[in-house]
């Protein structure tokens, strides 16, 4: 990682964000033992709310990458500017999240962060939940981690989802990083079975967050080309 994005990552975790979060969600990390120190790993965690990614990232004793939304790279003004230096700097990806090659570009892209020695983190339902239970995971997780052979770890995140009968000084955010998932029994001679170990991956999540399941896309994007569901 380049020195002005380290500097950049570790004055938004310590100073400018981090306390914050803090301070907002009082959040209790679970498993951090889960999640390997050094060389390549995958975090696949459930999404509630904007927050995710930024607890996700304070749990971890690493910097995580995400692909982020393509729009954020592309609004125009001086906010815009701004919006794109940040996740430039802090290591982010843009992925066009209609599918299509567009989509295949960017795990290629987070294939390289896992072959580099780095944290791919990836929210499996592709978008935020849009009624708080857990929906349909796409297969990218689950691909890359089969390719690079990286271990792909769940983890459950609750409490980002405002709840309007709970003020936001008594909610509590828990991030909880569960143990690698085992990729071996999806394997076979007919080839990979990369949706069955998907779902595993949201089973997984669900077992601890306690959400509804909801087996559909919470979204989906059509490219000019093809529907995907990879990232």
């Amino acid at each position: 990682m380049p020195l002005g994005n380290a500097c950049v990552y570790r004055l938004c975790r310590h100073v400018v964000i981090g306390p914050a979060l803090y301070l907002l969600g009082r959040p209790k990390i679970v498993g951090r033992r889960n999640l390997p120190r050094r060389g390549p790993v995958i975090v696949a965690a459930n999404h509630l709310a904007v927050l995710d990614s930024f607890y996700l990232t304070l749990a971890a004793r690493r910097q995580i990458t995400f692909l982020a939304k393509g729009d954020y790279f592309d609004r125009g003004g001086l906010t815009g500017r701004l919006q794109r230096w940040f996740f430039t700097a802090v290591g982010q990806i843009p992925v066009d999240r209609r599918g299509g090659s567009a989509a295949s570009l960017a795990l290629e892209a987070a294939t390289r962060i896992v072959e580099h020695g780095g944290v791919w983190g990836i929210h499996p339902e592709g978008t935020r939940s849009p009624d708080g239970r857990l929906y349909r995971g796409r297969t990218g997780a689950v691909r890359v981690a089969m390719d690079t052979g990286a271990p792909l770890v769940p983890v459950a995140i609750t409490g980002t989802k405002p709840d309007r009968g709970v003020p936001w000084w008594r909610r509590r955010v828990v991030v909880e990083i569960l143990e690698p998932l085992d990729l071996a029994p999806f394997r076979n001679a007919k080839g990979d079975d990369v949706r069955a170990a998907t779902e595993a991956l949201m089973a997984a999540i669900r077992s601890r967050t306690g959400q509804g399941y909801v087996d559909t896309y919470a979204k989906v994007w059509v490219s000019s080309t093809s529907r995907s569901e990879v990232a």
